[in-house]
C-alpha cells in the first residue's frame, strides 16, 4: 500500500455511539481513529461503486426490440382476465 497523507479531524459523537465505536475498534484490534477511517473508507467506496455502476448502465446503448408486436386486444383477450 502506498503512503498516504493523513489529516487529523475532530468529530463529535454521543456517548452511546462512542462506546460502541470503541468496542468495535477493540474487536478489530485497531485504534478508534483507524477504525473510524476504515468505516468511512468502506462507506465511501460503496458509494463510488454505485455511481460507477450507474454510469455504466447509463452509457449502454438502448436495446432494440424486434417486431411484430401483438395487438393490445390479443394480449388482453384471455379467459382469466374476462369478468364473469
Amino acid at each position: 500500500m502506498g503512503k498516504r497523507e493523513l489529516s487529523n479531524v475532530t468529530i463529535t459523537l454521543d456517548g452511546a455511539t462512542l462506546a460502541k465505536a470503541r468496542v468495535k475498534a477493540a474487536e478489530s484490534n485497531a485504534s478508534l481513529s483507524r477504525y473510524i477511517g476504515e468505516v468511512l473508507r468502506g462507506h465511501l467506496g460503496k458509494e463510488d461503486g454505485y455511481w460507477a455502476a450507474y454510469r455504466a448502465w447509463r452509457d449502454e446503448k438502448p436495446l432494440r426490440l424486434k417486431g411484430p408486436y401483438p395487438k393490445r386486444e390479443e394480449l388482453y383477450d384471455r379467459p382469466v382476465l374476462r369478468r364473469r
